[in-house]
């Protein structure tokens, strides 16, 4: 999952971006509003943490042309970005206007970095239409809490990032996934899209979750296409459009 971090304090936004980094999210930084619409142009979010107080706008304004602004729209298919919205704003009435406004919920500063990481991860979880911290495609869990995923009971022993690359599949299981849908939302604008990341990141993860005990691999590549995460092959049917 790609994050975009909005924040004029460019210690606190650093210290928000390594610390949502070792969670495995994608993330970029953009210390102004005009350097956050610049990105939000080129690339797709799942999510936007947003400072209010910035200093060339106020946040209130951007989070409205995120949900408004036809330059800013998600590709077809793609869901327009949570927002999470951080500041020192604390009144009831601006905690409102923030809401009315588009955000989907709202982070006093000062704050524990535990708390910004569980919202996080609430709200991702919003997109994929699940609750509580716990993904389940069959009889693969991944608990985005505890960082850990299991298939069978087995504990899967993951990096970083092949933990994210697998939150995105079970988060969009059944879909064909693009080469450049999962670089543009599990890793960040450092990426090299020339390079053969995704594919090797792929092959690692579908390596780790399949066993030779365990079958056919639940991730299969779909030629010309992009990937996909099998449901039928966990043990869940696949929807019907297939």
């Amino acid at each position: 999952m790609r994050i975009l971090v909005v924040e004029d304090e460019v210690e606190l936004a650093d210290a928000i971006a390594v610390g949502l980094r070792r969670e495995g999210y994608a993330v970029d930084v953009a210390n102004d509003g005009q350097a956050a619409l610049d990105r939000l142009g080129v690339s797709s979010y799942d999510l936007v943490t947003l400072d209010l107080n910035l200093p060339d706008t106020d946040g209130l304004d951007l989070a409205r042309r995120i949900r408004t602004d036809p330059a800013l729209a998600p590709l077809d298919g793609e869901p327009v970005p949570r927002i999470l919205m951080v500041t020192a704003r604390d009144g009831v009435g601006e905690r409102v206007a923030g809401l009315d406004e588009g955000a989907d919920d709202y982070l006093i500063k000062p704050f524990a970095f535990t708390e910004l990481s569980a919202r996080v991860r609430s709200l991702m979880r919003r997109n994929a239409g699940r609750t509580g911290a716990v993904l389940t495609v069959g009889e693969l869990h991944l608990d985005t809490a505890r960082f850990e995923a299991t298939r069978r009971g087995r504990l899967l022993d993951l990096t970083a990032k092949e933990f994210a690359l697998l939150r995105y599949f079970m988060a969009h299981a059944g879909e064909v996934l693009s080469q450049e849908r999962l670089l543009e939302h599990v890793w960040d604008e450092n990426a090299d899209p020339l390079t053969n990341t995704v594919r090797v990141t792929v092959g690692t993860l579908r390596r780790k979750v399949t066993r030779d005990d365990d079958g056919e691999p639940p991730i299969e590549t779909v030629i010309g296409a992009g990937y996909r995460l099998r449901m039928d092959v966990l043990g869940q049917g696949m929807p019907a459009d297939g």
